[in-house]
């Protein structure tokens, strides 16, 4: 049996162990000393140790990975997302080591990876980019001097990055030398290049992004758009598809654009073309991403593929299993589920899971990596799911979600659950009235499900009712218990959470 090592953790390892088992294939994962009894390993055939928790001594080692596939007769392996999923060189080393990468090709991967040689690229394709430097900037005059000549804001961002990370908007020329320093240091620290550019800073935009699908007979083709604008710290939190804001023309050309821009990579596999969609409809390319994506159940469940059982397929040179482009089918919405805590600033809120409800019911997919009883460490990014609900169009979908995110249960950590709870009751958002800034502004109101206002009524019958019992009988003994403590302390618990 063909064995595929998965060179990631939590929810996407997971999510590549049942295509594996889909196909057919024996799934390897690999961990470290903090996800020695994760989820992902035990649902593997097979999990190689790799070293301490932090991912720079463990899911980053390149050598540790080839060692790991070495020693299980691996001879594919998948990067998933985040970790090395779009470093150029490991591919490289994979596939030099005689393995199957599942991904695009390295030189793909480096092309689109630094986000001056992309926007060159594209440029040539005469796919549409927002005005910015097509090669990195020298020094802070530099982009002071782009700013005078193009206008402001500017936006300076990573030439190596993503994410969100090395990111600074600059409104003038005198805060470009303190926004340029901090911007190189970040990207630095998190990509080992400090190479930063500038473009312009298009305001209040959406970000629309297009799924593209490759394969070996050079046939590249789209599914659809995700709408990604609700983000925070340029981070995305929820996401659908289709995007409500795109009309069937405007996302016929964006496919298009999308798909040329691939072309011009020779791109094969799964990515993403990211673009900002402007107030009056024109819309730039942004990035685009060589991997699986976060949000890509959304798409999974408007068009019925498996993407990353497609990604499997292609790598083994197979063409892709759709002869033409299905039609979507609903709407489907992702909230990301952090183990964050909303009250307090979004604040990493890691430990154990003491009891965990899933929501379940028509039209609900959950992509988790934890159970009830599991650890969620510090050490990663705080995702523990995907919640994803599909409906026959954008309002069914949504209460779905409200039904998902109201009937379930973490208890002994924090999440963002409510938070969610709270923003899908936006008049706002209900309305997609929305861009990339929304959640700049908006501010969170705690929301507290159903279920929890319901066990504050029984509570506070209760002791209302114990309290009057207390009243009409005769004072204890000296030394004796009081019986409604145990009902006080359930109240002070449960008003503690709110």
């Amino acid at each position: 049996m063909t064995r595929l090592l998965i060179a990631n953790r939590g929810e996407i390892a997971i999510r590549v162990i049942r295509a594996c088992r889909d196909l057919g294939i024996s799934p390897v994962a690999v961990y470290s000393e903090a996800d020695r009894a994760a989820l992902h390993v035990r649902l593997a055939d097979w999990a190689v140790p790799i070293g301490p928790a932090p991912a720079r001594d463990s899911y980053l080692v390149v050598d540790k990975l080839l060692d790991a596939a070495k020693k299980t007769g691996a001879t594919m392996l998948h990067p998933g997302y985040g970790f090395l999923s779009e470093n150029a060189a490991f591919a490289r080393r994979v596939v030099e080591a005689g393995l199957t990468w599942v991904g695009p090709s390295p030189d793909s991967i480096a092309a689109m990876g630094n986000k001056t040689e992309s926007r060159r690229r594209v440029l040539q394709a005469g796919v549409p980019i927002v005005p910015g430097m097509t090669a990195p900037a020298r020094s802070a005059q530099e982009i002071a001097e782009f700013g005078r000549e193009n206008g402001f804001p500017l936006l300076l961002k990573a030439a190596a990055g993503g994410g969100g990370k090395g990111m600074r908007v600059v409104r003038s020329a005198e805060e470009v030398p303190e926004a340029f320093a901090r911007a190189r240091s970040e990207a630095r620290s998190y990509f080992a290049d400090d190479a930063v550019y500038a473009e312009l800073f298009v305001e209040h935009p959406r970000h629309v992004e297009v799924q593209v699908l490759g394969d070996a007979t050079g046939r590249i083709i789209a599914l659809g758009e995700r709408e990604c604008s609700l983000q925070r710290r340029h981070q995305k939190v929820l996401e659908e598809c289709p995007s409500a804001a795109v009309s069937p023309d405007l996302r016929a050309r964006m496919e298009s654009v999308a798909v040329a821009a691939a072309k011009s990579v020779d791109y094969v596999s799964a990515g993403t073309v990211e673009f900002l969609l402007a107030k009056d409809g024109r819309f730039f390319f942004l990035e685009m991403n060589t991997r699986i994506q976060v949000e890509h159940p959304v798409t999974e469940m408007v068009y019925g593929v498996d993407l990353v059982a497609e990604m499997i397929r292609i790598a083994r040179g197979e063409p892709m299993s759709l002869r033409e482009k299905p039609a979507p089918r609903g709407h489907a919405i992702q909230c990301r589920i952090y183990a964050e805590d909303p009250a307090r600033g979004f604040a990493p809120s890691p430990g154990r899971i003491l009891r965990l409800r899933r929501p379940q019911g028509p039209g609900i997919r959950v992509d988790s990596g934890v159970e009830g009883g599991d650890i969620v460490p510090l050490d990663y990014d705080p995702m523990i799911a995907k919640f994803v609900a599909w409906g026959q169009d954008r309002d069914e979908a949504l209460r779905r979600m409200r039904r998902a995110l109201a009937e379930s249960r973490v208890d002994g950590i924090e999440t963002s659950i409510p938070f969610f709870l709270s923003l899908l009751d936006d008049p706002d958002v209900v309305a997609n009235r929305i861009s990339t800034q929304f959640l700049d502004g908006w501010t969170y109101v705690p929301k507290r499900p159903a279920e929890d206002v319901a066990a504050a009524s029984m509570v506070a019958a209760a002791l209302e009712s114990m309290d009057g019992a207390k009243k009409r009988r005769p004072p204890a003994a000296p030394g004796c218990g009081s019986g409604p403590g145990a009902w006080r302390t359930a109240r002070a618990s449960f008003g503690s959470r709110e």
